[in-house]
């Protein structure tokens, strides 16, 4: 294992990882922070920095937990538990490609509407572009060309964002404040939760732990260290230029507002940065349930049933792109569905990385590890129950 990192390994390893950036990074992501910047200013900053670090941490473990044992999250949870509760491994399986499924709806239409305000084109059209390049992307079968690809898009639309709050007036005292002291101003309780639970990303948590494999640890750490950090700041930056926005939330009103407080340049930007982060993440939800259903299942990646997994997230995504379904509504589903498997993922991962049998002392968690981990597994427990309650 190397003590430190070339320049050339580093910026790899951080493109590589910038996978999950670009998973988290989707339509939802810029509706919430969007949306909170609008009606709260800049006083729910602390929960992106909240939901950075912890994915951060959720994350580390999942992928040092494959690079211990050469076993994925979904491997570990079957060889624990056995086959004889094959069962579980279903239930999980069902949970997360249902999960996927509903973001990728919202990723589609997300794109779509990037597109639609930059272009004017036909959404029809754009929408079959759009899956057509995905299913050709996918089909490859390499993740390491996909996280490349996606690695580039993120680090584009980051700067794309970055440009357009940059440009807002906002103070560093008051901005630095709002990073790292809570604030729970009246009737922001639900998009707080929207914010963790948009970043927070259970899928990930496969799809991290499924890439590991073939990464030295030190290499693992600060790519995905540094590329989760980079995405929080994306997320930040929404949230800043959302400040500008007054009125009822819609992609179309925040691209005007943007382009007559700051010229036509902001809302183009706007446009790209939401088409950016919709086919990021339609690459990276399908992909994430068919590596789910490799590691719970046992399907090979050549497999025709790991295809077609794959293939019908993507087929749902696609059929609400062409039934013009309206995106926020679809967007807000999907955040109720990542309440539900949440929690269960995360406990499930707690219990992985402090387990004796499979993992060595050295890649067990540390006490403040655990008392981390422990935190978010808190929080993130009480955002799936809320969630699922605001859902009812």
């Amino acid at each position: 294992m190397p003590k430190s990192l070339s320049i050339r390994s580093g910026l790899g390893s951080v493109l590589f990882w910038s996978v999950i950036s670009a998973a988290f990074i989707g339509p939802g992501t810029v509706t919430t922070c969007a949306m909170a910047g609008s009606r709260f200013g800049l006083q729910l900053l602390w929960a992106l920095t909240f939901s950075t670090i912890g994915t951060i941490i959720l994350q580390e473990a999942a992928a040092r937990i494959t690079i211990a044992s050469g076993l994925t999250l979904g491997e570990i949870i079957t060889k624990t538990y056995g086959f004889q509760v094959r069962w579980l491994m279903f239930a999980l399986f069902g949970a997360v490609a249902l999960g996927c499924a509903a973001y990728q709806a919202g990723n589609i239409l997300g794109a779509v509407s990037g597109l639609v305000l930059l272009t004017g084109g036909s959404p029809r059209l754009i929408t079959l572009s759009i899956g057509l390049l995905c299913i050709v992307l996918l089909w490859q079968g390499s993740t390491g060309l996909i996280a490349k690809t996606l690695g580039i898009i993120v680090f584009t639309m980051g700067a794309a964002f970055a440009y357009v709050a940059i440009s807002t007036s906002t103070g560093a005292v008051t901005f630095t404040k709002s990073l790292v002291v809570p604030s729970l101003p009246a009737d922001s309780l639900v998009l707080v939760i929207g914010l963790i639970g948009t970043t927070i990303v259970p899928y990930n948590l496969f799809l991290g732990s499924g890439m590991g494999q073939g990464q030295s640890l030190t290499e693992m750490r600060w790519g995905i260290s540094v590329a989760v950090l980079i995405g929080g700041l994306i997320s930040m930056a929404i949230l800043v230029a959302g400040t500008l926005v007054t009125g009822d939330f819609s992609f179309q009103l925040v691209a005007q507002t943007l382009s007559s407080q700051l010229g036509s340049w902001a809302g183009s930007l706007f446009a790209f940065g939401l088409f950016a982060a919709g086919f990021t993440s339609c690459l990276t939800a399908p992909l994430a349930a068919a590596i789910t259903a490799q590691s719970l299942l046992g399907w090979s990646a050549s497999s025709i049933l790991y295809r077609l997994v794959w293939l019908t997230v993507m087929g749902i995504g696609l059929a609400f792109g062409l039934a013009g379904v309206k995106p926020v509504p679809v967007i807000i589903l999907a955040q109720a569905a990542n309440g539900l498997l949440l929690p269960i993922v995360t406990i499930f991962l707690l219990i992985a990385v402090n387990n004796k049998a499979l993992l060595a002392p050295e890649y067990r968690n540390s006490i403040w590890q655990n008392i981390g981990m422990a935190v978010v597994v808190i929080v993130t427990a009480f955002l799936g129950l809320r969630n699922v309650w605001l859902a009812i």
